[in-house]
């Protein structure tokens, strides 16, 4: 290796130790570039550790039986309405801190972070209650066995009451993403997965001291380990070690911010809603074809979030970009920052599409040797990577509205896109024209197609850059 290219590694490794460490937080001087690969770095270096945790999860999962894993799938489908709400809540956020980040009124990013959370415990207690008393109907209304229902009602009651690990974990990561912190948002969430991958076959498998648990062991170690990493996330804000600094002053209700986060946070929730109330549709379509097509298209959506998450960290990266840049006045820097993203984030879905599409039954079975699951899951893998490529624009554009305090247009999208095409449109390719499966995987791709070619044509008329929050 000759010196210009040692050179040349090095100065990336600093770049990525830096970006690592947060060393740096003012994005809204200096290169564009420069400030999207200090911030995406982390983000996708944490969102690579949360999609780990998904498919680590479906294997050792799949290792009791088939329908556990299909337990796991159809209580997935339940859950994202939980993490639509979670990340609808948390873009909410950070058009709010962002902006306020920006401003350099760090007051009133804390102001907006306490009441964040007030909105996040509540809806989690309502949620909880909900797991708690109809985790059995929830899974039937899903089109459950008797013996699935069985076997994976506990999983399903766990998720559902411990959703308050969700809701704030990602809360609260997103109130550091907002403030320029994305090292510590990764370090947390590598902390609560972390110890998840850990103690999964520990609850599933009863090994050493743990008790045998099945398949809602896997419900037990998540939600010990997201619990771990909030109590890390809160040490960081009440600590003051961030530009972020939560202290007695902020922890009350402040009457003008909550109706404003609120007001932004229905625009959020509603867009998440809207996408996850569409899956669960499609799952419950799937689910007339038997508990084998649910878990393949379970492992294959796994194995799908493991390369959506570290491309949605891109996005995110881009949220942040925009919320700040506007808050200081830049709206040219902000639109140049996303551009950017999204051609970064559409090279690297493109590589991870071909990837997929020829190697669609290998990866599908590292998880399970069963021929109709391995048949399902790589058809599904193979189909909805068709729709990668415009898919990435579409992460990282309405990741952009989001971070301008737009929630309202990419939930606009959403509606269109999700249940005026992708739902009824599964339905009758699949049933109706007796496609099977295949029609909705089919309409998966060309349902996120539509998605971004709609994004793309709403935000080059640049309406975004005048919102305000």
């Amino acid at each position: 290796m000759n010196s210009n290219n040692r050179s040349f590694l090095s100065r990336w490794w600093k770049f990525i130790l830096i970006a690592i460490k947060g060393e740096e937080k003012d994005f809204i001087t200096g290169n564009v570039d420069r400030a999207i690969f200090l911030l995406s770095i982390p983000m996708i270096l944490e969102m690579a550790m949360e999609s780990l945790f998904a498919v680590v999860d479906v294997f050792f999962v799949a290792q009791v039986s088939v329908d556990a894993v299909a337990t796991v799938g159809l209580t997935e489908a339940v859950m994202m309405l939980v993490y639509s709400m979670a990340i609808g809540l948390s873009m909410a956020a950070t058009g709010m801190i962002a902006r306020r980040i920006g401003e350099r009124d760090f007051k009133g990013a804390a102001d907006g972070a306490v009441q964040a959370m007030i909105l996040a415990i509540s809806i989690a207690l309502v949620v909880g209650m909900v797991g708690i008393f109809f985790a059995e109907d929830i899974l039937r209304l899903m089109g459950g066995s008797v013996g699935l229902i069985e076997q994976g009602v506990g999983y399903t009651r766990i998720m559902l009451t411990g959703n308050i690990t969700i809701m704030l974990l990602f809360l609260l990561n997103a109130v550091f993403r907002s403030a320029g912190d994305a090292s510590l948002a990764m370090r947390s969430l590598w902390l609560a997965n972390g110890l998840n991958i850990i103690l999964d076959p520990c609850f599933i498998f009863g090994l050493g001291p743990f008790p045998e648990l099945g398949v809602q062991g896997a419900a037990v170690a998540t939600n010990i380990g997201r619990g771990s990493g909030i109590i890390f996330q809160l040490f960081i804000l009440f600590g003051g070690k961030g530009l972020i600094k939560i202290t007695w002053e902020n922890i009350k209700v402040n009457g003008p911010v909550l109706r404003r986060l609120f007001n932004l946070a229905i625009g959020g929730v509603s867009q998440y809603l809207i996408g996850s109330a569409s899956w669960i549709f499609l799952v419950r379509i799937v689910s007339i074809f038997g508990s084998e097509v649910v878990a393949g298209y379970t492992i294959a959506f796994r194995l799908i979030m493991f390369t959506i998450l570290p491309s949605w960290g891109l996005s995110l990266a881009a949220a942040t970009l925009v919320g700040q840049n506007l808050g200081a006045d830049q709206p040219e820097r902000a639109e140049k920052s996303v551009w950017k993203c999204a051609l970064y984030n559409m090279l690297f879905l493109l590589v991870v599409s071909l990837v997929f599409g020829i190697f669609a039954r290998e990866f599908v079975m590292l998880f399970s040797s069963q021929p109709e699951v391995v048949q399902y899951g790589a058809m599904s893998l193979r189909y909805i990577c068709f729709g990668y490529v415009f898919f990435a624009y579409g992460m990282v554009i309405n990741q952009a509205f989001n971070g301008a305090g737009d929630t309202k247009t990419p939930t606009m999208v959403s509606l269109i896109a999700y249940w005026v095409f992708q739902i009824p449109f599964a339905y009758v390719t699949a049933v109706l024209w007796d496609w099977g499966p295949k029609g909705v995987f089919l309409t998966v791709a060309i349902s996120i197609s539509l998605y971004a070619l709609i994004s793309i044509h709403i935000f080059r008329k640049g309406r975004w850059k005048t919102v305000q929050v």
